[in-house]
């Protein structure tokens, strides 16, 4: 097995005394894809928010290429080249497509390449090219999502993290960002995502976890299939 790019180990973290996280384990290799999957509200977006520093674990370590980094300022994080694209965007809304971009490059280690990696971008995301002047806050939501995704890659990730990069487009926005997204993991970009579409994942990914009340539930490979019974269980509970 390749070695391991990002390690986290028995983190345990949550909101104020609430707990969420619950001595969560899990790794990502260097050029790996992961995907992350489970219930609302049990931990998955905590999990992102906790590995790039915007939340501070209780416990447990964080490691990024053998580096700990558990606890760090989040623009160290950044610095390290690890890249989270939060869920809903988080856009400079009167401020253009083009502008939100280019911020997205402001980290040393981005700095030198951003030229190279916009033509890129808006290679990957033609809409975007087109509504390069416009406010971001005339832009669709699927639009500002590729936007989003556009500024995680401006600043050249060594892993990037997406967020239910899909949750409420309508389908054939869905489907032109799930194309892209599918493209930026085929230039070896390691990514860790978070999505609702299972089956999106499972064409996506090389392994899956999915998370329940704070926990790894269960560990499997993409090409291993899954237990259907035992998601409909997990979503639903026993019948």
């Amino acid at each position: 097995m390749p070695s391991a790019l990002l390690e986290v180990e028995g983190i345990e973290a949550g909101y104020g005394r609430t707990q969420v996280l619950r001595g969560l384990s899990l790794h990502l290799s260097q050029g790996e894809r992961v995907g992350l999957f489970g219930p609302n509200g049990h931990g998955k977006t905590t999990l992102l928010r906790t590995i790039s520093g915007l939340l501070r674990p209780w416990r447990g370590n964080i490691r990024l290429a053998g580096t700990g980094i558990a606890g760090a300022d989040p623009r160290a994080i950044v610095d390290r080249g690890l890249i989270h694209v939060p869920q809903a965007n988080t856009l400079f809304p009167e401020m253009t497509v083009l502008e939100n971009l280019k911020l997205g490059a402001y980290a040393p280690r981005a700095r030198a390449d951003a030229a190279a990696t916009l033509d890129r971008v808006l290679a990957l995301f033609p809409r975007l090219s087109e509504r390069r002047d416009q406010p971001c806050r005339t832009l669709s939501g699927g639009e500002r999502q590729m936007v989003s995704i556009g500024v995680g890659l401006m600043a050249r990730p060594a892993i990037l993290m997406l967020d239910e990069p899909t949750l409420g487009l309508a389908p054939l926005i869905k489907d032109e960002l799930l194309e892209a997204i599918r493209q930026v993991a085929d230039t070896g970009v390691p990514l860790l995502v978070v999505e609702q579409d299972v089956e999106f994942l499972l064409s996506l990914t090389d392994r899956l976890y999915m998370l329940n009340h704070g926990e790894i539930e269960l560990e499997t490979s993409s090409d291993g299939g899954l237990d259907h019974a035992r998601i409909l269980e997990m979503y639903f509970g026993k019948g």
